[in-house]
Formats: C-alpha cells, structure tokens, sequence
C-alpha cells in the first residue's frame, strides 16, 4: 500500500518562499511519477507541477513556471515543491499524487495514489 504524506504548508506574505515535500512509503521513489495538484476555495483541482518516473522529466504551469520547481530526493523517497515569489493566488490546499511507470501528467485521473494536502496561504 503506498501512502503519501504532504507537509511544509504555512502563511507566508507575498513574495516569499516555501517548500513543500511530500513523503512516500514506497520501496523506490524513481519508479512513480508524481504530480504537485492544488486546489483554491471555490475552485478546481489543477496541476502545478509533475516530474516523471525513471527519467525525472519535468513540467510546471504557466501559471507558476519560473517560480516553482518539482525534485526529488530517491535516497529519503521524498519529493519536493519549491515555491518562490508567491502570490496571493497561490494560496490553496496542495497535494501530492503518485503513479507507478509514468510520464509527467497534470491530469489528476492519471494518479491513483493521492496525499492528504497541506495548506499555503499567501498574504499580507
């Protein structure tokens, strides 16, 4: 059973940065595609940013691309979310979101496995 665990969530002002990780229980991390998803009140669902198992291709939205950053770590299983210069519209419950064998997808059917979301509020 993988499971995964999202932390790092805080309010932070504008134009600050966060990073978020996201934990997973698996035997090796290279071999899952993961996707950083966020959801805004009121709002759906949408990818922000993936890397892909086996090659780490990565891919982020328009929307963040230049100020969020997808890695991971295989040794610790652990994938992180790097957000700088945040916005007031980042603010959101994000999610981290797993596939085994897969490409970089922001297409959230595409994951079967899913975390509990951790919240980023950005204000002043």
């Amino acid at each position: 059973q993988v499971r995964l665990v999202a932390s790092g969530g805080a309010w932070v002002q504008p134009g600050e940065s966060l990073r978020l990780s996201c934990v997973a229980t698996v035997e090796s991390l290279d071999y899952y595609a993961i996707g950083w998803f966020r959801q805004a009140p009121g709002k759906e669902r949408e990818g922000v940013a993936c890397i892909s198992s086996n090659d780490d291709h990565t891919n982020a939205v328009d929307a963040v691309k230049g100020r969020f950053t997808i890695s991971r770590d295989n040794a610790k299983n652990t994938t992180y979310l790097h957000m700088t210069s945040l916005k007031p519209e980042d603010t959101a419950v994000y999610y981290c979101a797993a596939e085994t064998y897969h490409s970089c997808t922001f297409i959230g059917s595409k994951y079967y496995y899913w975390g509990q979301g951790t919240a980023v509020t950005v204000s002043s």
